[in-house]
């Protein structure tokens, strides 16, 4: 019994840090590059995320990474200490024409708790923070305007603490986290966290027909 307990302790206690895997895994879809516009998101770690992003129908691709610090080429490593300044982001390309910016920040606050400071679930670090980074300040008003409607909604008891933020610099991150759950779906933090969520998030998206066919059944 004493054994049961201590594996279930465990599971509750995984955080994305340090939960390393070297399977690598590309995303291979294929848009129409002229159309492309650029958006990036903090919302913890960034496994989940990039997952949920990337299966929608007009993003291209969802690329994990690094914004927000003050050190160049920041690694996996430096940013889990908390001391490069660097939020857990994710960089979206992604279609106007096929889904809209405000579609991605209603999704985006779906994704994670943007009323927890430097902080989702075990996760705990100013890397974990949510926030929506802008490239232009046309991009910083609907960033704002959205974020007002968000918290109005109730959707999240309580105040949001979401960082909306200049972007400076998108730092991709190492190529092992790319499409990280599809690579490593039984690793234990994917298992008993990403896992979960990724399935939540098809429930309650697919049936609006923003899934790709092979991602919602």
């Amino acid at each position: 019994m004493k054994k049961f307990l201590t594996i279930i302790l465990s599971t509750f206690l995984l955080s994305c840090n340090g939960q390393e895997n070297k399977k690598e895994i590309t995303n291979n879809k294929k848009m129409d590059k002229e159309n492309l516009e650029y958006v990036t998101f903090g919302g913890g770690c960034f496994w989940c995320v990039e997952s949920c992003f990337n299966m929608l129908k007009g993003v291209d691709v969802a690329v994990s990474g690094y914004a927000g610090g003050h050190t160049k080429n920041p690694t996996y490593e430096e940013v889990s200490t908390g001391k490069t300044g660097h939020a857990e982001v994710v960089q979206l390309a992604y279609d106007p024409k096929i889904i809209s910016y405000e579609q991605l920040m209603d999704i985006f606050f779906f994704l994670h708790d943007p009323t927890t400071l430097n902080r989702q679930g075990n996760d705990v670090g100013t890397q974990y923070r949510s926030a929506i980074f802008y490239k232009d300040e046309a991009e910083k008003v609907k960033a704002e305007e959205g974020l007002k409607i968000s918290e109005a909604s109730g959707k999240w008891n309580g105040k949001y603490v979401t960082e909306v933020t200049k972007l400076e610099k998108f730092w991709p991150a190492e190529q092992y986290h790319q499409g990280y759950y599809e690579a490593n779906p039984t690793q234990p933090y994917c298992s008993a966290i990403v896992g979960p969520k990724i399935a939540k998030f098809k429930k309650h998206y697919g049936a609006l027909g923003m899934l790709n066919p092979e991602d919602s059944e």
